[in-house]
Formats: C-alpha cells, structure tokens, sequence
C-alpha cells in the first residue's frame, strides 16, 4: 500500500495551522498509510470537561464529519467508547455499526470497516479513528491492532510533551489533511495525461475528496454543457445545477467512505441522459461521463425545470442523526447541549439561545455564545409585548429569518440586537399548539437562508421542541424523585468527640429512577456511635421509601439494644412483618470511641475499608449474615477490630466497586490503595478522600447504580 496511500502536503503560504496541532500530522499520515486506511482523525479533549472536538482529518471532507464536529463523552460512538473504556474499538460491517451505533448508521449509511483507539498519556487526551472500505477484513490483524495502539501512544507522548511547557489549547477547528499519491512525477506526465484522458471515447474529469473539480477533459466538458474553466474548481453539484439532488451528491459520498465504485444516471436538460462512473481512491475520484441515449421527455424536462432545489443530502443526514440524538436526550441540559453542540455547527452558525416559557415569559434554558450582559436583558422578557423577534415568533408559530443587520433594524427598530451577530433564525417551538420555547441561532455575517435551510430549520424545530417537552417532564420526576431520596437521607452527620466523618450519596446517571442506597451516624453516647450503611433492592419509589423504614428501624433498635447483630436482627423481622417483596442489604458498625474498640455485623453486605496506622488499607474479613428480608430466624455473626487513633473506616454500597468487566478483587484493592496517607492520627481531608474513592470508579458508561460512602476516622 505503499504506493498509494496518503502524506502531507507541506503547507502553503495561506495554509498556518492555527490550531497548533501540526506536531500529530506526521504520525497520523504514517498510520493511515501503512495500514492502507481510507479516513483517519485525531480527537482531542476540549476545555469543556467530558467534550471532546475533532481535530485532525485526513482522506475526508470536514463536512462529512458535522454531527461529529464536538462530541459529549457520554455519546455512544465507537471514539467515545474507546476513550471510556480504554481499549480499542473495532466495528468490522454496517450491521455492527447499526447494531452498536444506531445513531452513526443513520447519519453515515455506507458499509465500511472503523478502528477506533483511546490516545491516554498523563490525561485521556482523545482518540484515533481509522476507516476502511468494507472489502477489508472484518477482523483486526494482529499487526494492525499493534501499529494502532502504537500510533495513539506516539500520539499521547507527543501531546504530553507539547503540554509540558504550555498551556493546552484545544484546536478551534478541525484541520484536513491533504491526500496526495505517491508516485514518481515526471514534467512531462501532466500534458501527456491529458491527451490519454482526451483520447478516451468517454468524457473525464477529476474531483479532489473534497468533491472539487481539478481536471476536466475538452469531451467531458462538451457532455456537461460547461466550459472547462468554467468547471474547475467548483464543485459538480454547484456549477451543474441540474446535478443539484441528493441522489446524486450520495453517491459522491459513497464513493469516498468506500472507496467503491459507483454509477449512477443524470439527465441534463434539454434531454440528453448521461451516465457517470466514479472511481475514488486515497487521492480523489475519477469520473467517466457518457451519454446514456435521449430521454424523453417533456414531462422529465418540466419537472427538473419547476422542482426546487433539494437538500443537501449531507443535511438530510445530519437531520435523522439529530433526529435520533433528540430522542435520547433525557433532560433540558441534554437537549440544549445536543442543539449547541451539533445542530448549530451543522447551519454554520456560531450562537445560540434556547428559551422556555414560564409563567408568560420566555426564560434563558441554555446557550452558547452569548455575551453575559445580553443574557441577563434576554431572560424573562415577557411575551405579551410581541416586540423582540423571539416573542414575536413564540405567540404566533411563525419562524423568523433575519439574513443581515438592516433587516432586523427595519423590523424591530427599538430592539437592542447582540454585539457580533449580523443574521438570526428565530423558531418557534410548539407541541400540540402550544409554546413550548424558542431557538434563536445566530450568524457572525449576513446569512441568506433559502428554502431548503428554512424548510431544514423549521423541521428541525418541531423535533427539538417534542424533545424540550419531554425534557421538562422528565426534569420535573427526577426532582421530586431524587428530592424524596435526599429527605430520607441525614442533612449532617453528628459531631462526635475524636471522629472525623465525611459522607456522599451519588446517584445514578442512567435513567431517573432513585435507588435505596442510604448511610447513617446515629449518637448512642458521648463516646460512642453507631454507623450504618445499606441498599435496598431496586430503583424505584418503593425502594426509596423502605428505605426510609429501614433507616427508622435502625435508628429506633440502635438505643433500644446492646449488639449489631440484635439490631439486624430487629430489622430482619421488621421487614418481613412489611411483607415487602423487597430485599436489602445493610452494615451496622457499633463504635466505642472511649475503649478504641468496634464492633459490626452485616447483612449481606460487602466488607468494610479498613486501614490501621502505619499500614496499608485493605478489605476486613468479616462473616455476613443473610440479607435483610429473607430468613426470620437468620443470624448476624460479629466482627471485633480495634480503633486506634488514626485508624480509617470505609463504608459504601455496591455502586463503588462492582460494574461489568471489573474483578470484584481488583476492585476492591485500588479502592482501598486510595484511602492509604502519609500522615496517621493526624486530620485527614475525608472529602477528598471521597473525591479519590470515585474517581477510582471505572469509566464504563452511563452508571446504573447508586453510590453511598461513608468515611471514619479516629483522632488522638
């Protein structure tokens, strides 16, 4: 492959690389070329936390990538699971992409090969994606995997040494790597080519990969109807305006993401029917017209006359991927990041305010892009003044297309308009009739929407403003919800004599539903207290609430009994007079602080973090009983441990330490290498040691679990 793969074109006088990413050129051309690769791109971590931006293209145009432009860790795609996951990702067809990735098969429909691996130095700096075209093998070689992981550790020491002296800057736009082939280039090669191309029975041209006319034969050029200058440069669909549909402009796009050939049949008017075939490799495509015989045509030729424009397909696509992402968006700061993030860079806009109605008023839910001193006059404007375009278009449905400065001033003479901005499309958002909000994008130079935009936009609108609607419900649940849980939980841990404490409850980010995690310090006397920590099975309201009895019952048995394990006991036959269907795990810890002794008993629950002065901390091997619920004649053997001054307890649930692929084992020890400290028996930061212990948590994805930790330590 050699021969034919992609370098880099040093750059040119206009080409600066303002994005101060040029030192990843080199390895990035290198590996697409020895792995024979179609496409490749470098993703970098932006400023914004969890965001990564696209930074580095080669073998592709930019435009191609558009939903992609910046994308939220949390999105599922193959770079952002390999950066969670740490490992390569490798999609061998279409249908595992559709299988994996249903969002990315509907923007990108062209069967291909995808590797995509995590670039990890001092930080998670991004990842590499690599394309094929899908005659390669659905397996990664063995050599390939090598030069991959190879590659994107290149790749992050140079990053890690880029950043060692300056300050990281993430690029403020992708740059694209020019494809070039490598073969010898003699002087006399360019004239010679042209007579081959001129002596073909076919027409020829040539299009860069970014679809761009670069070479037009004098038989091509009679077949288009366009002189050759008159062609070069341009591109097919823009100088040909009956080559303008998306048909077409597909199968341009299928031959750059396959590098396949394909055919397909225009008709020129008047009548004359053409046949193209496009040749694409790492360099361009070749094009070979033909006429394909006369239509006919009058009905064909009237058509193509009065049918409007079409749009973009590259749009049509970016419409159904943003289609798809608004449906998963959960919540309004989900919505507002999908529209920032994909749908503003898809219209080459440059800001964005996303606005819901409360109480008459249009309140500021989200944006991007706009000046603080204008968001404070924009939110709360009313709605019955009619006066800004924003609340013009919310009360009447209508959308509002501002191309430039002088037309908003004609329409809204007394409305201050933002620093910066030279053009805005306002739309309405409704649902069933009703307002829901209002998106105002605006453009940083006069902007002329035509039909085909207006039509896109407004489409577009009704999705965002069907998914701000389930935004808001599901917001609203997951307040009353998660507000419920946090009342069932302890606003304050006592403050006990010789006892440091800290405690964090974190929910889950996958779904609205609380879970029945809970922790508790309860005071016995001066000198002594008991801690408590557990899990109800299930995420619901009706874990959450049982919850809440448990907690009562502990606290209720903890004053009324002398051992651990006759208030699990307690509790056991409470739960099972409750005739819950429900189960529960919990750890009881009796601490006598004024004899530095402590005794537990568990049910059902995981051990204990336990670390002694002066040693390293490590699982308590304890005997755990049945969990709450299930037997009423179970018993709850104890565990007796001492409690020297600077000794360090650990109690969490299951959330912490257990997720797929992860060894309990495993687990269990880096957690307990983060509770380790220089210093015993002296104050202790708990709360970062909190921050430690969840960062410890391995990033596998949206997290199905609850997480509660309950941290002690005894003084001198």
């Amino acid at each position: 492959m050699s021969g034919d793969g992609p370098t880099l074109r040093r750059p040119g006088p206009g080409d600066a690389d303002d994005s101060g990413t040029a030192y990843l050129d080199e390895p990035l051309a290198r590996c697409v070329r020895e792995l024979g690769a179609n496409v490749g791109a470098i993703y970098l971590c932006d400023l914004e936390p969890e965001m990564f931006r696209l930074a580095l293209l080669i073998g592709a145009p930019v435009d191609f990538f558009t939903p992609w432009l910046r994308v939220p860790l949390a999105t599922p795609t193959p770079g952002t699971d390999a950066i969670r996951q740490q490992q390569l990702v490798w999609v061998g067809n279409q249908q595992q992409m559709v299988d994996a990735y249903p969002g990315v098969a509907v923007a990108v429909p062209y069967p291909f090969v995808l590797a995509a691996a995590p670039i990890s130095g001092t930080r998670r700096w991004g990842a590499l994606l690599l394309l094929w075209p899908p005659t390669h093998s659905e397996r990664a070689t063995r050599r390939e995997r090598r030069n991959v992981m190879s590659t994107c550790a290149r790749l992050a020491r140079l990053v890690d040494e880029h950043t060692r002296t300056r300050r990281y800057v993430p690029p403020p736009a992708p740059r694209v790597l020019s494809s070039v082939t490598l073969r010898p280039a003699a002087a006399p090669q360019g004239p010679a080519a042209a007579d081959f191309a001129a002596r073909l029975p076919d027409g020829a041209l040539a299009l860069d990969l970014q679809g761009r006319v670069t070479y037009v034969s004098p038989l091509a050029a009679e077949l288009l109807g366009r002189s050759e200058d008159d062609l070069a440069g341009t591109l097919p669909w823009q100088s040909l305006p009956w080559l303008d549909d998306p048909v077409y402009e597909d199968r341009y796009r299928a031959a750059v993401f396959t590098r396949q050939p394909v055919a397909f049949a225009a008709l020129r008017p008047p009548n004359a029917s053409l046949h193209f075939r496009l040749y694409p490799d790492s360099s361009g495509i070749s094009v070979l017209v033909r006429p394909a015989g006369e239509a006919d045509g009058s009905g064909s030729v009237q058509r193509d006359r009065l049918s409007p424009v079409p749009a973009r397909v590259g749009r049509l696509y970016q419409l159904m991927h943003l289609a798809t992402a608004l449906t998963e968006a959960a919540s309004v700061r989900d919505v507002v990041d999908l529209v920032a993030d994909q749908i503003v860079p898809a219209f080459d806009a440059h800001a964005l305010v996303l606005y819901l109605v409360e109480a008459g008023r249009l309140r500021v839910a989200g944006h991007r892009g706009y000046p603080a001193e204008a968001l404070a006059r924009l939110d709360g404007s009313p709605l019955n003044t009619g006066l800004a375009p924003s609340a013009q278009a919310t009360t009447t449905g209508a959308p509002l297309f501002l191309g430039s400065r002088a037309e908003f001033d004609m329409l809204y003479p007394g409305v201050v308009r933002p620093a910066g901005q030279q053009a805005w499309a306002v739309l309405p958002l409704t649902t069933h009739h009703e307002p829901v909000g209002c998106c105002v994008m605006a453009y940083e130079r006069p902007h002329a929407f035509d039909a085909d935009e207006r039509a896109v936009l407004t489409s577009l609108a009704g999705l965002i403003a069907q998914a701000l609607e389930r935004a808001r419900l599901y917001d609203v649940q997951y307040e009353l919800a998660h507000g419920l849980q946090q009342a069932l939980l302890p606003d304050a841990l006592p403050d006990l004599p010789g006892l440091e404490t800290a405690a964090s409850y974190l929910p889950g980010t996958s779904g609205m539903e609380i879970g029945g995690d809970f922790y508790d310090l309860i005071r016995l006397s001066c000198g002594s207290a008991a801690a408590v920590i557990g899990d109800v099975q299930g995420h619901n309201v009706a874990a959450a609430a049982l919850m809440g009895q448990i907690r009562t019952a502990i606290r209720a048995h903890a004053t009324a009994t002398t051992s651990p394990a006759e208030v699990l006991s307690r509790t056991n036959r409470l739960l099972l007079d409750l005739d819950s269907d429900l189960i529960a795990s919990c750890m009881y810890v009796e601490l006598d602080l004024d004899r530095r002794q402590a005794r537990l008993a568990s049910a059902g629950h995981l051990p204990p973090l336990l670390g002694f002065p002066g040693q390293p901390a490590q699982p308590l091997d304890i005997a755990p009983g049945p969990l709450l619920g299930v037997d009423p004649g179970a018993d709850y053997p104890m565990t007796h441990f001492p409690l020297d001054a600077g000794t360090l307890l650990a109690l969490y649930t299951d959330g912490l330490v257990e997720s797929p692929d992860t060894d309990l084992d495993q687990a269990l020890a880096s957690h307990a290498r983060q509770l380790d400290r220089n210093d015993p028996g002296q104050p202790t930061d708990l709360d970062a040691l909190i921050d430690a212990l969840l960062r410890a948590v391995p990033p596998t994805g949206p997290r199905t679990d609850d997480i509660a930790v309950l941290l002690l330590h005894t003084l001198a």
